[in-house]
């Protein structure tokens, strides 16, 4: 018999596959060039996926872009090698990869460990004592932490092998996953496909803050495609090699990052999982925003803000609230430049997957590109008055540590130069006590011995006009198409037909993201009625409601079970000339209006001015759904 575990797992793989064959049947989505055996992962979305994903991204927009007056810009796809040299994507961007090493297959060193440590754990094998339990749940926990031979050494104490071949593995490397191309005929100018859609926003910063009148705090916003390489992709739509991005950055003074709706969204109370939970090994807890934030557990006020306004976006999309989380980023995933990051982490049948990352970057990204392009992106407060400042300066000494580090000396002056008031001061007093002191470097995972020639800390007293400084940034980063997969999983569930022999498949999309608002059925095949159907189609087209029309002779009960499998929210069965139903998807309860008020009515509840009950109470329904 199969173990707790065993069924748990079958159940979720049950009704993922379930999901996903309904999805592919239906046309949401398929694997590309599937007559030619399809490339994994690449995806086509069909007509509902489409339209789907418009409606999510036209939500996105009235949520965010135009609720926060943002600057929305549109950026290429191919990026030249200088720019993503300067973010650090050329360096780093990386995954460790191991190779079956007879066949040369390819897979992702952390993911195979991974899938090993979750198996031994969810089907509680009997050899499995509790030490080792304890010890393959904290290897998970610290999995994104681990160096190349950190994980080579698991791979090897675990005895991992090539899932498809059981042949040995080669050493974890590291692989970029960049798509690299050329651009133009001679390939002098080398170029990568983005891997995100961020430093065309910030490559711009200097001009879009001319455009906002030299003003901060602003926000400008970019919905495009992103490309990576992926190792081994899998997860269907939730590890991809190409897909859609919405990102935000959103530019602050790095000494106010208060914001002035922040109370619009301190009331709301959601699972969040700060980091002292997660090392001390407790579970996310429902917690107020305004708290988070007042305790500190949540860096500033803007940080807050997004996370509220994230939190309600995808609720109102239609993500169950006690399946999504906010969880923040542990010290070690941390960039050394960040000052805080949370991750929207929705749960699926393939566990916790993030879908949204809100970070505050600091002002690394605008610096980064200062240095590389030479063009200074800062703002400006000017004062009323002079004023005699106090101004910190490090100055990195870059010969002494070219001479120390070698190729990593531009990761320790990054890292210096970053360094807060209180470090820096710290630093200056043990450089002068002792000569040298022990520096950690982020980017290198390693400290370092820094010695008193090699960077000069001094504070000097300045009379300025004006206060020129880089901005700070927070970035909301939306992954589309896994909050959409995560969306179809927590929107399905089955019914039974009405003669109960099969269950019928159905997405409770909230009317904002269905694919198509109603349908329009003759019940029966009659000129009148179908003259009536084309009459009510005229009517939702001027309105700008989607529609389909079937005036096949089928069954109305299978013409709604085919709409219900699409997630259409209403449809409308013409049985007269003068009047018609309207029935909802999951109560199955119909209400009858007069034709010319079809088309008002479900605009007004498609686009949330009214509610289904507001329309059961105007029209006094039947408290039970009508026989189908």
């Amino acid at each position: 018999m199969a173990s707790n575990g065993d069924s748990n797992v079958t159940n979720r793989d049950a009704f993922r596959q379930a999901v996903v064959n309904t999805l592919e049947r239906r046309l949401f989505y398929v694997p590309s060039f599937k007559i030619y055996g399809g490339v994994a992962g690449l995806y086509d979305y069909g007509p509902p996926g489409c339209a789907v994903k418009a409606n999510v991204l036209a939500f996105w927009r009235q949520h965010f872009v135009l609720e926060e007056n943002m600057l929305e810009v549109d950026c290429p796809c191919v990026t030249p090698e200088i720019v993503l040299k300067a973010s650090g994507h050329v360096d780093k961007f990386t995954d460790l990869m191991v190779k079956d090493e007879k066949t040369g297959t390819c897979y992702r060193a952390d993911h195979l460990l991974k899938d090993f440590c979750k198996d031994k754990l969810e089907k509680k094998d009997a050899n499995i004592t509790a030490n080792k339990a304890a010890e393959l749940n904290h290897v998970l926990a610290v999995l994104d932490d681990l160096s190349a031979e950190e994980l080579g050494e698991k791979i090897k104490e675990y005895a991992i092998v090539s899932p498809d071949t059981k042949n040995p593995l080669s050493d974890p490397y590291p692989f970029n996953l960049m798509f690299q191309t050329s651009i133009g005929p001679s390939g002098l100018s080398p170029g990568f496909m983005r891997p995100e859609t961020a430093q065309g926003i910030f490559v711009n910063f200097k001009d879009l803050y001319y455009y906002n009148g030299n003003k901060l705090p602003f926000a400008a916003a970019q919905i495009g495609q992103a490309f990576r390489n992926e190792i081994s992709p899998r997860q269907g739509l939730l590890r991809v090699r190409e897909f859609t991005l919405a990102e935000i950055e959103h530019f602050v003074d790095p000494d106010d990052k208060s914001h002035p709706k922040f109370p619009q969204v301190s009331d709301l109370e959601f699972l969040m999982f700060p980091r002292e939970k997660q090392v001390s090994g407790q579970p996310a807890e429902r917690t107020c925003l305004g708290e988070a934030v007042s305790k500190g557990i949540v860096n500033n006020e803007t940080l807050g803000y997004f996370i509220g306004r994230v939190y309600l976006f995808l609720t109102y999309l239609g993500i169950d609230k006690d399946r999504l989380r906010f969880r923040q980023h542990l010290a070690n995933e941390m960039a050394h430049y960040a000052a805080d990051c949370w991750d929207a982490e929705i749960e699926c049948s393939y566990g916790w997957i993030e879908c949204v990352g809100i970070a505050d970057r600091s002002a690394y990204d605008l610096r980064a590109h200062t240095d590389k392009s030479g063009v200074p992106l800062v703002a400006h407060e000017k004062f009323a008055e002079p004023r005699e400042v106090e101004k910190l300066v490090i100055a990195p000494v870059k010969k002494e540590l070219g001479l120390a580090f070698k190729g990593d000396q531009r990761m320790v002056c990054e890292a210096l130069e970053v360094m807060s008031e209180k470090e820096a001061m710290e630093m200056k007093a043990k450089l002068e006590s002792k000569g040298e002191v022990e520096f950690h470097v982020c980017t290198l995972a390693k400290d370092v011995t820094i010695k008193k020639t090699m960077v000069t800390i001094s504070k000097e007293i300045k009379k300025e006009h004006q206060r020129v400084f880089t901005p700070s940034v927070i970035e909301p980063s939306f992954g589309i198409g896994r909050i959409i997969y995560c969306l179809y999983e927590h929107s399905f569930y089955t019914r039974p037909s009405k003669t109960g022999y099969e269950q019928l498949n159905v997405f409770r999309f909230p009317p904002l993201v269905a694919p198509i608002k109603c349908t329009v059925f003759p019940l029966v095949q009659n000129q009148d009625y179908e003259d009536v159907a084309k009459r009510i189609a005229h009517m939702l087209t001027a309105a700008g409601i989607s529609y389909k029309i079937d005036m096949t002779g089928t069954s109305i009960g299978k013409r709604y079970a085919r709409t219900d499998e699409l997630g259409v929210p209403f449809a409308i069965t013409v049985d007269s000339t003068s009047s018609v139903t309207i029935r909802e998807r999951d109560s199955k309860v119909q209400i009858r209006v007069n034709v010319e008020e079809v088309a008002n009515i479900v605009k007004e509840v498609t686009e949330g001015q009214s509610t289904w009950n507001d329309m059961l109470s105007k029209y006094n329904a039947p408290s039970e759904p009508d026989d189908e």
